[in-house]
């Protein structure tokens, strides 16, 4: 792990006679091209570790999938409802990113470090808790699910196995926002790619080596996320010891920590909300529309994933440069972070157009399916520079800290979408009308996002916010 940067915005270029007052949100930056490396560094390697923890949840199904449809089901089960616990906790990741860069940029890595380390034991507090609620209510939960004896069976047996391994999870998750507040967004990819080969081969030998079924997988996966987060841990224990931070728990440090992500788990909520909502108005729609949703929806996640990953970099320059007391550094950046998003927005949503006649087919040979999922391919293109800026501003308010206010406007465009959600059904307007219904939730969150990021209330700076 690279060493944290030197102290109070030392070796970051300023604009010459530029200040805190005279910067403009929609200036043209003067640091493009410094501004464009940083992006790159961090964001890419970003993207590659975004793009591999699906990859690797489809290995798993592929080698699960082997065993029998009934398997393969309980694992769908399950790892919904793992997937979904371990959302709401990604405020591990992003709080922490930003609590450590602005530190960082105000020139006190030792603090840095210490305050990353509450939240790596708040998540094994969370994990620890997690387990012992899950082991309690795994049966009646997988029970809503109303799947077959069998399929349920299996569900709870890799649940309950899988339980074990969150708190591992949960420390990853703050590990990984540690790194990334000390700008190094690498450590977390090569930790990330070399779990998922060592998952691979660990679910191999235990479900068909050793027979152990979806058993075998479970406990391949909870020994890889211990491995992992082993990894992590003892690298920051290094960080620690080259700047006399202590690791030990503190209470002070870690209840902040807990407050500190209580907005941040009030924003997730509303996105999944929304995102729960628009699944279950496709189903009521009909059969093909579920399917087209489904398909839809898989393309519209792997897109967001290059639009996030320039968000990370949001989270930790935007963090690093408010430590450092630099508004007008954290302008130029994040305006030059807004292009890039909209960049990415317009290439992602004409990718999507004109590769579409090669990703249908892989889906399904219904030509009913592929005709549903073109009709809405046009709309998730139209909304993709959209979203572009609103991950973009979401990374960037994230970074300063701005974690209330998120709240709220997360609120308000789940708001926004329930009604159009509603009128999707009442109206009879299809799938495409679901679609328009999700581009007015993203239409709700780019103005919630831009009305802020234009405004100046959010540049707090200093080394706590």
């Amino acid at each position: 792990m690279p060493s944290a940067p030197s102290p109070a915005g030392a070796g970051v270029e300023h604009p010459p006679g530029s200040s805190a007052g005279s910067e403009r949100w929609l200036r043209r930056p003067r640091l493009r091209h410094k501004h464009d490396r940083e992006i790159i560094r961090l964001a890419l390697p970003a993207f590659a570790a975004l793009i591999a923890e699906p990859l690797f949840l489809l290995t798993d199904s592929a080698i699960i999938g082997h065993l029998g449809t009934e398997q393969l089901a309980g694992l769908g089960v399950a790892a919904t409802l793992l997937t979904l616990s371990v959302s709401l906790c990604i405020f591990l990741a992003y709080g922490t990113t930003a609590a450590v860069a602005r530190r960082v940029g105000a020139g006190d890595p030792a603090g840095a470090i210490r305050q990353g380390v509450d939240g790596m034991w708040l998540a094994l507090l969370i994990g620890l808790v997690m387990i012992g609620l899950g082991q309690l209510a795994a049966d009646r939960v997988i029970g809503l699910f109303d799947t077959t004896a069998v399929v349920a069976g299996y569900a709870t047996t890799y649940l309950r196995l899988s339980l074990f391994g969150v708190p591992a999870m949960l420390i990853v998750l703050a590990a990984t926002g540690v790194l990334r507040g000390l700008q190094d967004t690498r450590t977390p990819l090569l930790v990330s790619v070399s779990a998922g080969v060592v998952n691979v081969v660990l679910n191999l030998t235990f479900v068909y080596g050793l027979g152990l079924g979806i058993a075998g997988s479970a406990l391949g996966t909870v020994l890889t996320q211990v491995a992992a987060a082993t990894v992590l841990c003892l690298m920051i224990r290094h960080a620690a010891r080259r700047h006399r931070s202590s690791i030990r728990p503190r209470w002070s440090g870690v209840v902040a920590s807990s407050r500190a992500g209580v907005p941040l788990v009030i924003r997730t909520l509303t996105l999944q909300a929304a995102l729960v909502s628009a699944a279950a108005v496709a189903a009521r729609i009909g059969t093909v529309s579920v399917a087209a949703y489904q398909i839809a929806f898989g393309i519209w996640t792997l897109l967001a994933y290059a639009l996030d990953a320039i968000a990370i970099a949001g989270q930790a320059i935007v963090g690093r440069y408010l430590g450092a007391a630099d508004i007008a550094g954290t302008r130029a950046a994040s305006r030059r972070m807004v292009e890039w998003g909209v960049a990415a927005g317009v290439l992602t949503g004409i990718g999507v157009l004109l590769a579409s006649p090669l990703y249908l087919p892989l889906f399904s040979p219904d030509q009913e399916l592929h005709a549903a999922v073109a009709a809405v391919l046009p709309l998730i293109a139209l909304f993709q520079p959209i979203a572009g800026v609103v991950f973009v501003l979401d990374g960037v308010l994230i970074g300063a800290g701005d974690a209330r206010y998120l709240a709220i406007a997360g609120i308000g465009a789940m708001l926004a979408f329930l009604p159009a959600a509603g009128a999707v059904l009442a109206w009879d307007l299809g799938l495409t009308g679901l679609w328009w219904a999700i581009g007015l939730f993203m239409l709700a969150r780019f103005t919630f996002l831009s009305v802020r990021a234009i405004g100046s209330r959010w540049l707090v700076t200093g080394a706590v916010r």
